[in-house]
């Protein structure tokens, strides 16, 4: 499973991916989570000590290995460097390790933007390919409303988009677009989740204002997870309630790709 969540800065969608990451491992499965959102919290959400989760360098900020694979210093444009380079050792050596999960922080590409052709874009590029298109683990990626890192050929690896949402009209307008650059990407499968619901009248809203999404549930407003992101707590192990929602979620998520693959391959056995 690949998966990729997104959505507007402050909706829940690191909550989400944390549990899904989380859910993932406790059924004894191997994670990935990678934290390619600029504002990078994905560490302590997923239960790793707060001093541990400083410690973690962004891969974009490791200047000699960038310079070491690609042949070009960070922060040069205009010359040439290699399109390809080595990363099928650098999950394990580049990582943090909670429980079955792994965690990589990509960071970002200072003043280069999402089109960036650099060296430190060229690395992570390729890096979020091979964990995508190659490794066979579970991958989870936190990721921005700009999609930063993901080049159409990657975005094939993905198998669905969640775009978390709250009940507001700012956050279901960035779902629009982000399910808009999703589509040009080639990504066809986006799929809603709903956060810091409150009441029926909450949800409501989020279903009636996104007609052609499928929404695949809710995370009811915790002050659990509130006070965990105040602590530096880990999310799974302080909020069972969000716990099971996100599980409910994660099994309908499953249905649909298989409903929706069975239906693909009953096209091709009868083309």
């Amino acid at each position: 499973m690949k998966l990729a969540v997104a959505g507007k800065g402050g909706v829940g969608k690191t909550t989400v991916a944390s549990l899904l990451a989380r859910i993932y491992a406790a059924e004894g499965k191997k994670v990935i989570a990678i934290d390619a959102d600029p504002d990078a919290n994905l560490a302590t959400a997923l239960g790793i000590p707060v001093e541990e989760a400083r410690r973690i360098t962004p891969i974009v900020e490791l200047k000699d290995l960038i310079e070491q694979r690609t042949g070009a210093k960070p922060g040069t444009t205009g010359t040439f460097f290699k399109l390809n380079p080595k990363v099928d050792d650098i999950p394990e050596r580049f990582s943090a390790q909670k429980d079955n999960v792994r965690l990589m922080v990509m960071g970002t590409v200072k003043g280069g933007g999402t089109g960036c052709i650099c060296p430190e874009s060229t690395l992570l590029r390729s890096l979020l390919a091979h964990l995508l298109l190659e490794r066979f683990e579970v991958v989870i990626m936190d990721m921005d409303a700009g999609l930063e890192h993901l080049g159409r050929g990657t975005a094939q690896g993905v198998e669905a988009f969640i775009i978390v949402v709250e009940p507001g009209q700012r956050s279901l307008e960035t779902a629009k677009a982000i399910k808009r650059l999703a589509e040009d990407l080639g990504i066809g499968e986006c799929y809603v989740v709903g956060s810091k619901t409150q009441s029926d009248a909450d949800r409501q809203f989020i279903m009636d204002n996104l007609p052609g999404f499928e929404v695949l549930g809710f995370v009811s407003y915790d002050p659990k997870i509130v006070e965990a992101d105040r602590q530096g707590w880990g999310i799974f192990e302080s909020a069972p309630e969000a716990v099971e929602e996100v599980r409910e979620i994660k099994t309908k998520l499953e249905i649909s790709i298989d409903k929706k693959n069975q239906g693909g391959r009953i096209e091709q056995k009868d083309s």
